[in-house]
């Protein structure tokens, strides 16, 4: 195993996990199941394992189209690659510079860091109408796309690291499945923990705002180590 590889893999992936956009989507869910299903835990759970398997399968497909795109411009147009290399990791540390601005200057909806302010009330719209696990499922493929301005960095640093490697597609599904897993599993403690009666909807969607600028700034250490590991060659 290439354990630089692993090392950027992980890094980036987890900076995506704690992501606060994902989080408060997941919890919107969860709560509006929970509203319109009062008592009956098991849809709670199913509703949420629903959510979770569309983030899941959507970001594999957004992952697999990327990974695509980068190996075609390192195969095709091997003198550009490194340039485009270079500015995803300085892309990836702005996006983790501004995360750690938002612990010390926090504005909600902030640019790259949170979902915009205007997206937020048709992404509840959607959430609402939610009713089975089906829909929490149907509801979860289209929500993904109103998660991309916040999350997809990470991803696109990952499959071009990936990219960059030379190894080719099937090789690279193992690693998009392990960087999804890694992305979907504070999501998956949440459902299991809601469903098992160990913390409430209410008691995790405040914990999340009570500590959202600690969550930034975690999120921006991350991002910004792994991108100047990156830049400086040492991952």
């Amino acid at each position: 195993m290439d354990i630089n590889l692993c090392a950027t893999i992980t890094g980036l992936a987890l900076a995506d996990a704690i992501n606060v956009c994902a989080l408060a989507v997941l919890t919107m869910v969860l709560t509006t199941i929970l509203i319109q299903n009062p008592g009956q835990r098991k849809k709670v759970l199913y509703s949420g394992l629903a959510f979770v398997s569309a983030v899941y399968t959507m970001y594999f497909i957004y992952g697999a189209i990327l990974f695509q795109f980068f190996n075609s411009i390192t195969e095709q147009v091997s003198s550009v690659s490194p340039y485009v290399y270079n500015g995803l990791i300085i892309l990836i540390m702005i996006i983790g510079a501004l995360n750690i601005k938002d612990y010390f200057i926090y504005r909600k909806g902030s640019f790259a860091t949170e979902m915009p302010i205007f997206m937020r009330p048709k992404v509840k719209k959607l959430i609402n109408q939610i009713t089975t696990p089906k829909g929490a499922f149907v509801t979860g493929l289209l929500v993904t796309l109103f998660l991309l301005p916040c999350t997809i960095m990470p991803l696109v640093t990952a499959m071009n690291k990936l990219a960059e490697t030379g190894c080719g597609f099937t090789q690279s599904i193992p690693w998009l499945l392990y960087y999804n897993l890694v992305f979907i599993f504070p999501m998956l403690i949440i459902t299991f923990a809601v469903y098992l009666g160990f913390a409430r909807v209410e008691d995790v969607s405040g914990w999340k705002e009570a500590n959202i600028k600690i969550l930034h700034l975690i999120a921006g250490i991350l991002l910004f180590g792994v991108g100047f590991a990156l830049l400086m060659g040492w991952l």
